[in-house]
């Protein structure tokens, strides 16, 4: 009799997830985006590399370290610049991760068997990145004296020098533990806005709340500002660590920063309420959030530089607030990010939170009716 009884309970309950619509899509949608996500966008090599070179040798071992980089199927685009002053402006722009300096005596000094040179500069707000380029360069150039070395056995190898900007040490807790800002950030945003509108709909006070004299744009505020509380002081928090207690340097302007982080925070919350007005359940809500936190996270380049990524996926990281977030964030604690900067990231994230809170209060209004 257990038998019969535990088989009409396990068919009661594939019955009733596959019998709801919502159900229905939880089972399969998210596993399909994880999938496509994870497949293309979670992948640690380093591909489609944009590079910058300052050639200042006019020989022929300059030119040949050139052509081999840029047939190199690491590197996307190797763009030459024709003063140092360009070559920093690159880096500090992010048009590439790395630049390489070849010195004027380059050709000579292999000619006349004296130690070659190569500097190489690297964007230490992408450490891992950084490091994983500066190996591929260290072997082209190993490959480049390898094979210069039998025609005149007395020529040292060439070597290369790194240099890592912004973070000169290349300590991982620089790069990591800002991220840490922001992510933690829209985690709680999702999730605290998130249960909001569910909670009220299990505990029966969303009709309590209809029938209120709250007008609807007063229930919207209502629901907006603590999340956004609730972020901004773990956003403190996590600054404050990052500084006190792993080092971090903060070189940039906090008020900046903070004036950023109002927008990321709204961006999140908007998402965070159109999620509690679809879900009829605080899983629902959990599982809808967690379904566009793990994919955002992914195409931020938090865990893997966006170049990445195939073409075809790049575009959908432009309406992710995370990404915009996180290069505000890199800029300020490793270097003084410019406002100019600054206000190029934070507009998108304000007309990502324009987008996300005028369709959550659009369904919110709906669900009302």
């Amino acid at each position: 009799m257990w038998r019969t009884r535990l088989r009409a309970l396990i068919v009661k309950e594939l019955l009733a997830i596959l019998r709801d619509p919502r159900g229905r899509l939880v089972l399969i949608l998210p596993p399909i985006m994880q999938l496509v996500v994870f497949s293309f966008a979670a992948t640690l090599d380093v591909t489609n590399v944009d590079v910058l070179v300052l050639n200042r040798d006019a020989g022929r071992w300059g030119v040949e370290l050139i052509h081999r980089i840029d047939g190199a199927p690491t590197f996307a685009t190797v763009a030459t610049v024709d003063s140092p002053e360009d070559l920093q402006a690159g880096i500090d722009r992010q048009d590439a991760i790395a630049a390489i300096q070849i010195g004027p005596e380059f050709s000579r000094d292999i000619a006349a068997g004296r130690p070659a040179e190569v500097q190489v500069i690297l964007d230490g707000r992408r450490s891992n990145a950084a490091q994983i380029v500066a190996g591929y360069l260290s072997r082209i150039v190993d490959t480049l004296a390898r094979e210069v070395a039998p025609a005149n056995p007395n020529i040292p190898d060439l070597q290369v020098v790194p240099r890592t900007w912004f973070n000169p040490n290349r300590i991982y807790q620089w790069f990591m533990v800002p991220n840490l800002v922001a992510a933690i950030a829209m985690l709680v945003g999702l999730v605290v806005t998130g249960l909001s509108i569910a909670r009220e709909r299990e505990l029966g006070t969303f009709d309590q709340l209809m029938v209120s004299p709250l007008r609807t744009h007063e229930i919207l505020i209502g629901k907006v500002i603590p999340p956004m509380m609730i972020g901004t002081v773990h956003i403190t928090v996590y600054i404050l660590a990052a500084v006190f207690v792993f080092g971090v340097p903060l070189r940039g302007s906090l008020v900046l920063l903070y004036g950023s982080a109002i927008f990321y925070l709204l961006a999140v919350i908007g998402v965070g309420l159109f999620v509690s007005a679809l879900s009829a359940t605080q899983q629902q809500a959990i599982l809808g959030a967690f379904l566009f936190m793990v994919p955002a996270m992914l195409l931020s380049g938090l865990a893997t530089p966006i170049d990445n990524m195939p073409q075809w996926l790049q575009p959908i990281t432009l309406i992710n607030p995370l990404r915009y977030f996180l290069e505000i964030v890199w800029g300020v604690f490793l270097k003084d990010l410019p406002p100019e900067e600054i206000l190029a990231d934070t507009i998108p994230l304000a007309l990502i939170a324009v987008a996300t809170l005028g369709t959550a209060s659009w369904l919110f209004r709906r669900r009302m009716e």
